[in-house]
C-alpha cells in the first residue's frame, strides 16, 4: 500500500528528478520519509518534524564571518555547497574534488538523499603530521534553502590531523544535509570535531562515516548548539587490528529544540577498541536523543567496547530519550552499556550556595564540571578555547 506524501516529501522528489537521482526519487515517493515505525528514527520522526523543504540553494558569494575562531587555523569554506577558492593549505594536506556523493549506500534516507543531490564532493588527503588545525566551514546563505554537501577524507599511514566542521549560516529556515566519509590508514591519528551553531529556524543533518585500518586512533566530537532540529548520524567501523575509537557527542538543547545523535558503530576484526560517549543537557521543554549501537562481529573476538550516555535536565518540562543497544555474535569479548539522566545534585549546589556562591553561577559551575569530560582531551589549546566558547555561550544564552 503506497504511503501518503506530505509537502516536503512531493519538494524531495521533485529536488531529486532534477538532480538525475530518479532511484532516490523512487524511494522517497514509495517509503516516504522515516516515522517512529523506523527504528533508527523511533525518536526523531521526520514525517512529522520536516513539515517543509525549501528549494535548492543558488550559489552565493563568500561571507567572510567565522562560525568559530580557531586561533591559527587553516580555513576552508563552502558556501551553498560550494567550495570557494581557498589558500595555500598546509604542508601535507591536498585538496580536490571528487564527483558525487561519498557515503557508503545503506538503508537511511538521509544518506539516500546527499549521494542523490550532492554533484561534487571536496577530498581531503593528510599525509605526515598536520600540526595546524584544517577548518572547514559550511555556510548557507541568502533565503531559505536547502543544501547537500559532502567530503572525502583520508588520512594516510602514520598521519596525524585535526580537522574542524563548523555549520552556521543566515538567519532562515534552511535545511542543511552534510556528509563527512574519513579514512583512517594504518596508525594514523585523526581529531573530528563537527559543530552545529546554525540559526534556531533551521534543520541540520549530518552523516560521519569512519573506516579505521590497523592501529588507526580516532577521536570525534559531535556537538549540537544551534538548529530547532538536528540529527548527526555517526557510521564508524573498526576494520583494523589494535584501532581504537573514542566517539563522543555532546547535545545542548533549549525551549523548543529537538536535537539527534545516532551512532551506528561495527567492530568488524579482533582486538579493536572503542568508547563512545555522550552527554545532553537540556533546558525548557527542549527534547534531546542519544541512541548507541555496538555491533560485534562473529570474528572479532577481544572486542572491548562501552557505550555511555549521561543526560542532564535543567527544567521539569526538558525530554531526554536514551536507546543503547549491543549485538554481539563473538563469544570472547568485554563489553557494555549504560545511560544515566537527572537534574543538578542538590548537596553539590548547596554545598556552592553556602560557600557564598549565587545559585545561578553555582548551577553554572556544576554544568561546566559536567561537560569537561569531553573537551579535555582535546590537545590543541586553540581549539579547546574555542569549544569552551560555545559551550558558555550556550549557558548564557537562557
Amino acid at each position: 500500500m503506497p504511503v501518503r506524501l506530505g509537502a516536503a516529501e512531493e519538494t524531495l522528489i521533485s529536488q531529486l528528478k532534477s538532480r538525475g537521482a530518479d532511484q532516490v526519487a523512487e524511494r522517497i515517493a514509495t517509503a516516504g520519509l522515516p516515522t517512529r515505525r523506523v527504528e533508527s528514527y523511533h525518536y526523531t520522526d521526520l514525517k512529522t518534524l520536516l513539515r517543509a523543504i525549501p528549494p535548492l540553494a543558488k550559489p552565493a558569494n563568500q561571507v567572510d564571518v567565522p562560525a568559530l575562531s580557531v586561533a591559527g587555523a587553516y580555513n576552508l569554506t563552502l558556501v551553498n555547497g560550494v567550495a570557494l577558492q581557498q589558500g595555500t593549505p598546509p604542508a601535507g594536506v591536498t585538496l580536490g574534488t571528487v564527483h558525487g556523493g561519498v557515503l557508503t549506500t545503506r538503508d537511511d534516507v538521509i544518506v539516500h538523499l546527499n549521494n542523490g543531490l550532492v554533484g561534487e564532493s571536496l577530498s581531503l588527503t593528510i599525509d605526515g603530521t598536520v600540526e595546524q588545525v584544517i577548518q572547514i566551514a559550511h555556510r548557507i546563505e541568502g533565503e531559505a534553502a536547502h543544501v547537500a554537501d559532502a567530503l572525502k577524507i583520508f588520512v594516510a599511514d602514520g598521519a596525524t590531523a585535526t580537522i574542524v566542521e563548523t555549520f552556521t549560516g543566515s538567519d532562515a529556515a534552511h535545511v542543511g544535509n552534510h556528509a563527512s566519509y574519513v579514512a583512517l590508514g594504518k596508525n594514523a591519528l585523526l581529531t573530528h570535531v563537527t559543530i552545529d551553531l546554525s540559526p534556531r529556524a533551521a534543520s541540520h543533518f549530518a552523516t560521519n562515516e569512519y573506516h579505521l585500518a590497523d592501529g588507526a586512533r580516532l577521536r570525534t566530537l559531535v556537538i549540537h548548539a544551534g538548529s530547532g532540529l538536528a540529527r548527526t548520524h555517526l557510521f564508524p567501523s573498526y576494520e583494523g587490528a589494535n584501532a581504537h575509537g573514542d566517539i563522543t557527542g555532546l547535545n545542548l538543547v533549549a525551549d523548543g529544540q529537538h536535537s539527534d545523535i545516532t551512532m551506528e558503530a561495527v567492530h568488524e576484526v579482533p582486538h579493536t577498541t572503542s568508547q563512545p560517549l555522550f552527554k545532553s543537557i537540556t533546558r525548557g521543554r527542549g527534547k534531546a536523543v542519544v541512541q548507541g549501537r555496538l555491533v560485534v562481529a562473529r570474528d572479532a573476538q577481544k572486542t572491548d567496547a562501552k557505550f555511555m550516555h549521561q543526560g542532564l535536565m535543567l527544567s521539569d518540562e526538558a525530554e531526554i530519550l536514551s536507546k543503547p543497544e549491543l549485538e554481539i555474535y563473538a563469544d570472547d569479548v568485554v563489553c557494555g552499556h549504560g545511560s544515566t539522566c537527572g537534574k543538578l545534585d542538590e548537596d553539590s549546589l548547596f554545598y556552592l550556595m553556602s560557600r557564598g556562591i549565587p545559585k545561578e553561577e553555582a548551577e553554572t559551575m556544576l554544568v561546566r564540571g559536567f561537560l569537561e569530560e569531553l573537551v579535555d582531551p582535546i590537545e590543541d589549546e586553540s581549539l579547546a578555547e574555542a569549544l569552551h566558547g560555545v559551550i558558555e555561550g550556550w549557558l548564557l544564552a537562557k
